[in-house]
């Protein structure tokens, strides 16, 4: 008995592929995309953009099939696959720094005429190696920074209607969780003079004391402070230590990254701490110790406007090349990366 439904779009204005048809259903190696829940829903949509992650930002590859994006998070008209087979077919190819190494031959050998290739990190630029041999290979670039072709946050703050203020019970000064503690690092200076002058309670790895993935918010949450302290100073590098660590634990962060400024472009000026803010860390650890209760509590002014969004699934990030793709630069190539990034 013969198929009813058309084909899926995707299959449409591509190189003929081989159909097996058996009662009804049909069967093909192209189809395992599954873009769309049922062939009906095929013609409310135009040709979905093939997005192709050469390989998955995460040891654990979560469930792509089907239309993620768009049962997820509203992305219509995008489909991801990991299919490295589907090459020829992709519009798009993410490659994840993480996963590039040790180097080229890793790549595709070749790229198919009018495909974009997408660099993405998000790690900081002291922490990311070997960008010197990705010179030309690379359209757009996907990271935590503002200025990139695809910007991907760690978090920002989204308009409420709540206007209320939420301050768990605080029975600590300031906390700290840390799991790469190294003396060399700007962070590990500057709370080794701090802590001269006021007690942290530290947890994570570097203190043996690791918090379960449900154990670290009710945990920092009940201290007044947080210490938000980047592993390295760099331009738009804020990272969870602020959105989750602090913010969504209702805690004041006090914050070591980069310049003030820089902050402010993310979250209101009246909620954090800045380290640069004080002529010493004595003055600050000062501050931290005498500050009243009416005072703490203008630090939350923000929760009457803005709750906290987290981005922690890279379906949601890649999905979002999908939103960007229409007004991205065509036949454009980064020909010194290292330099784009580390400037």
């Amino acid at each position: 008995m013969p198929l009813a439904s058309p084909l899926p779009r995707l299959l449409w204005g591509r190189p003929a592929v081989k159909v097996v048809v058996t009662a009804g259903v049909f069967i093909t190696t192209l189809w395992n995309l599954r873009c769309f829940s049922n062939p009906s829903e095929v013609s409310k949509h135009k040709e979905p953009l093939v997005v192709l992650v050469w390989e998955w930002p995460s040891k654990q590859v979560p469930n792509i099939s089907g239309d993620v994006c768009r049962e997820l998070y509203g992305i219509t008209g995008c489909c991801l696959t990991t299919e490295r087979w589907l090459l020829s077919r992709a519009d798009v190819v993410v490659f994840p720094h993480t996963r590039l190494q040790p180097g080229r031959d890793r790549l595709p050998k070749e790229r198919p005429p009018g495909q974009n290739w997408v660099w993405v990190s998000l790690e900081s630029p002291s922490n990311t190696k070997g960008l010197a041999g990705w010179n030309q290979t690379f359209n757009w670039v996907m990271t935590y920074r503002q200025d990139s072709d695809i910007f991907i946050p760690y978090g920002k703050l989204v308009p409420n209607r709540s206007a209320t203020v939420n301050i768990p019970k605080k029975t600590n000064l300031v906390s700290w969780v840390i799991s790469n503690y190294h003396r060399t690092q700007r962070r590990a200076q500057v709370y080794k003079n701090l802590s001269r002058y006021l007690h942290v309670d530290i947890y994570g790895k570097a203190n043996k004391k690791p918090l379960c993935k449900d154990c670290l918010l009710p945990t920092t949450s009940k201290s007044k402070f947080y210490l938000a302290f980047e592993n390295s100073i760099h331009q738009d590098y804020i990272t969870e230590k602020l959105w989750r660590n602090s913010l969504m634990a209702g805690t004041v962060p006090v914050v070591l990254g980069p310049p003030r400024a820089n902050y402010e472009k993310f979250i209101p000026a009246d909620s954090f701490i800045h380290v640069d803010d004080f002529g010493s860390l004595a003055e600050l650890a000062t501050f931290l110790k005498t500050m009243n209760s009416s005072c703490y509590q203008q630090f939350f002014s923000w929760q009457k406007r803005y709750s906290v969004k987290l981005y922690s699934d890279w379906r949601e990030r890649i999905c979002t090349i999908c939103t960007s793709y229409p007004s991205l630069p065509r036949g454009h190539l980064y020909a010194d990366l290292k330099s784009w990034f580390s400037t």
